[in-house]
């Protein structure tokens, strides 16, 4: 082995590795040595930076490598200090293969084992000279650098500044030595800064990155931003000799960071509803006065209709030779827009001169940097917005275009007044950003706005125009479409007059909101009124309304997948009564819906049990029927769930507030259906609301007669005798002939064909009503009898007299009934 000719401890060297200084066994040169000294592991990279193959260095010492002397106790401290997990770099010359010494920068890694044997890793590059900077370069550098830069003294006077501060300031260097920056440059946050640099003083600590606006002589009128960072100098006795600064001009970062900050805080700001107008008026506020300093929104007439299609005009359409607009929106500073020549609603015709019409079908913004209130255009064509330029001192205007999907919606202008700096291009495409995503929005509004108004036109137009109880119920509703948000609804409801002066009641609410809600609505209400003419129960008509919405949803489900489309009709709700005043029965069953609300007249409430029965659409389950008995004036109530669910959800505490709401005796009707919504609903809700009251009255003795029916044809003289006298006592002999008619064809007929018992009924309520009932379930059969047959006229000749006639079903049979007009209502 060489003999040693440096101790390791000459060496000016770190003893520990630290945490930034990591060994790089993939680029460096690398071995491993064993505890004793030698190379098990040698490299590629080793090889190449010292000569020397593996097979000349594996199983050897690694001292043999060395260039220096070594000392046993300080190379034993080494390995100590490498044991304990603190590793050790330092400089170290080695010797080339060809005798050269090469200096290296070895590191020397913790120590690790391998099979049980305990190894350390040696990771080496060569150290290669610095390069020097000369003075001249130096010079060059620090003056020329797109980077300004200062140096102040401890008393934060400028010391000296490179060119590029200079430009930035605007101030000659002469005038800048020896003063501060807060007497230079007042408007550039010079108090802040220089609080800033007194911080770098006394801490020591750097500032970097702190960005902040202002404005210079060189540009008095427009905003720029400037990133800036602080350091101390420090001298070689380590004292604080002065504070250094570098600040480079941000403007165009801080723009674009500007401009995506507002963009994205725009799409929350604006478009929060779908009203056109508050929309409109959305993009006003959130432009003033962070962007500018007065702001007008004009829309184009069709937009705001919410009758027609709200397109004026697109890029394959002809345009009319000037728009009409009405203002929508405004903001300014001054309080009361003294600027505006318009107030909100008022129609404008506001276009930049010399622009026309082409500027709303081009859709290009219109960018004014200096607006001129004396330009012989303004004075021509807007004399009065002239006037209001030069009196607030408007100086710079940007007017955009508000289109979305091809289609010209209105204009949007935007002016600064107070703020004196003008409008620039990279503003116009801020302005254009904001304006799109209004201009998407507001088209949005108006679209849902025109659908909303004929979903709720076609909602009301299938709900009954009047309700008419007869004599046998006094009824009153309210209606409440579902906020504009949530979508008109499918609720509806119906008073149907039956026959034998009853009445049918139906409430119902089809799942789901839109224009498919409200027309399913509108085929179960016909349905209802069909089944309730063919004299069907409660529960019966539930049934066959069950067959009809599960057809219905078949039919929607096949059309959807045809269309590609998820909307389908699922189901509804109802619940159907039928009252009779003869008796004071009400029947009812309802499917899925909330039961009906009673009141009795001396003002107790309470909700009928009914059995619930499952909603329509389910399909292969019954429906149950329930009778009461209402005494007369009670109050009977139908509603749909947005009545009684609320703002809290909570159905039960719902019930219990209509309850309390109705129970008010002897108050008129259409008034108690009004609070009661009112109440119950003051704020819009995003479920339609539908009340149905209905007072109930009683047909007295003297509007009801009836006679048994002996089986015997000669007892139809005696029968048809009665009936005529009775109609006669009533008052209405007119009606004595045909009468006379009716019953005799329909007493003979249940004499013939039916069973006993057979009896005969009066009503006189609206309309005379006649009833023959039989223990027979056939059904009466009208024929068109020959010249030459004898009989076979009896009911054709009823239906000729009667105003209507039909026949229902009872437990015990059947009724045949004939009704006639009375002669003056």
């Amino acid at each position: 082995m060489d003999s040693p000719r440096e101790d390791l401890e000459d060496l000016d060297v770190p003893t520990t590795v630290g945490p930034h200084e990591f060994l790089d066994a993939s680029s460096d040169a690398a071995a491993v040595l064993s505890a004793e000294g030698d190379v098990i592991g040698w490299t590629r990279g080793a090889e190449a930076l010292l000569g020397r193959p593996a097979a000349a260095v594996l199983g050897r010492p690694a001292a043999r490598l060395l260039a220096m002397r070594v000392d046993p106790a300080r190379a034993a401290g080494v390995a100590e200090r490498c044991r304990s997990g603190m590793g050790w770099s330092g400089l170290v010359p080695v010797r080339h293969h060809d005798g050269r010494s090469v200096v290296v920068d070895l590191r020397v890694s913790a120590s690790f084992r391998i099979d049980g044997a305990e190894c350390f890793l040696l990771s080496a590059r060569e150290q290669r000279p610095q390069w020097a900077m000369g003075q001249s370069v130096l010079d060059g550098f620090l003056t020329r650098s797109p980077i300004g830069m200062a140096v102040m003294d401890l008393e934060l006077r400028y010391v000296w500044l490179n060119d590029t501060l200079e430009q930035f300031g605007g101030v000659p260097r002469e005038q800048r030595l020896g003063r501060r920056l807060s007497e230079l440059l007042p408007g550039l946050q010079g108090s802040t800064i220089e609080a800033l640099m007194r911080k770098v003083l006394a801490t020591r600590e750097p500032v970097t990155d702190y960005e902040y606006l202002g404005w210079s002589w060189s540009d008095p009128h427009r905003q720029r931003a400037y990133s800036t960072s602080f350091f101390p100098l420090v001298a070689p006795d380590d004292s604080v000799t002065g504070v250094c600064y570098l600040v480079s001009d941000v403007t165009e970062r801080w723009t674009a960071r500007q401009l995506l900050s507002m963009v994205n805080e725009a799409g929350t700001r604006v478009g929060t509803t779908l009203d056109v107008l508050r929309t409109a008026q959305e993009l006003a506020d959130f432009a003033v006065p962070r962007f500018a300093d007065f702001v007008i929104v004009d829309l184009l007439e069709p937009v705001l209709s919410a009758e027609g299609h709200g397109a004026w005009l697109t890029d394959a359409g002809p345009a009319p030779a000037r728009p009409v607009m009405r203002r929508a929106a405004l903001r300014t500073v001054r309080e009361g827009s003294p600027e505006a020549v318009a107030q909100v609603g008022d129609t404008v015709d506001f276009l930049p001169p010399p622009h026309g019409v082409d500027l709303l079908i081009s859709g290009d913004a219109v960018l004014i940097p200096e607006l001129d209130p004396e330009d012989h255009l303004w004075i021509t064509h807007q004399p009065e917005r002239a006037a209001r330029i030069r009196e607030f001192g408007l100086h710079s205007l940007i007017s955009v275009p508000m289109r979305a999907r091809d289609t010209t919606l209105g204009l949007t202008t935007f002016a600064r007044s107070r703020n004196p700096a003008s409008f620039q291009s990279d503003d116009v495409l801020l302005a254009q950003e904001l304006v799109a995503r209004a201009a998407l929005c507001v088209d949005n509004a108006r679209r849902y706005t025109r659908e909303h108004t004929a979903a709720v036109t076609l909602q009301r137009s299938l709900l009954p125009q009047v309700l008419t109880g007869g004599t046998a119920l006094d009824v009153a509703s309210s209606y409440l479409p579902a906020d504009a948000t949530g979508g008109v609804g499918g609720d509806w409801f119906d008073v149907i007059p039956l026959s034998g002066a009853r009445v049918g009641l139906v409430v119902g609410d089809v799942v789901g909101h839109g224009l498919a809600a409200a027309a399913s609505m509108g085929r179960l209400r016909t349905a209802v009124q069909t089944l309730a003419d063919m004299e069907m129960p409660p529960d019966e008509l539930l049934a066959h309304l069950d067959d009809l919405v599960l057809r219905l949803g078949d039919e929607g489900n096949a059309a959807a997948a045809v269309a590609g489309s998820t909307d389908t009709f699922v189901g509804a709700t109802c619940l159907y009564a039928v009252y009779d005043p003869v008796g004071r029965r009400c029947t009812m069953a309802r499917a899925g819906h909330p039961p009906p609300v009673v009141v009795t007249p001396d003002g107790h409430a309470y909700f009928p049990e009914i059995p619930a029965g499952p909603p329509l659409g389910l399909g292969g389950m019954a429906f149950e029927a329930t009778e009461i008995e209402l005494a007369e004036g009670s109050l009977f109530g139908l509603y749909t769930d947005g009545l009684i669910e609320g703002t809290d959800q909570d159905v039960e505490l719902g019930m219990a507030r209509l309850r309390a709401a109705l129970a008010s005796p002897g108050t008129d009707l259409d008034t108690l259906c009004t609070a009661a919504v009112q109440q119950l609903v003051p704020v819009p809700q995003p479920d339609d609301i539908a009340l149905l009251l209905a007072r109930t009255q009683a047909l007295g003795a003297d509007q009801v007669v009836s006679w048994d029916v002996p089986v015997d044809p000669a007892a139809v003289a005696e029968v048809r005798a009665k009936a005529v006298r009775q109609v006669a006592e009533w008052g209405y002999g007119e009606l004595a002939a045909t009468t006379e008619l009716i019953v005799s064809e329909l007493v003979t007929n249940a004499i013939r064909y039916a069973e006993p018992p057979i009896s005969l009924r009066l009503l006189r309520d609206s309309r005379l009503t006649c009833e023959v009932a039989d223990a027979s379930s056939t059904a009466p059969r009208l024929r068109h009898a020959r010249s030459t047959d004898e009989g076979g006229r009896g009911l054709f000749l009823v239906a000729q007299l009667a105003h209507r006639w039909g026949a229902r079903y009872t437990g015990a049979g059947k009724i045949i009934w004939a009704e006639q007009e009375i002669p003056g209502g």
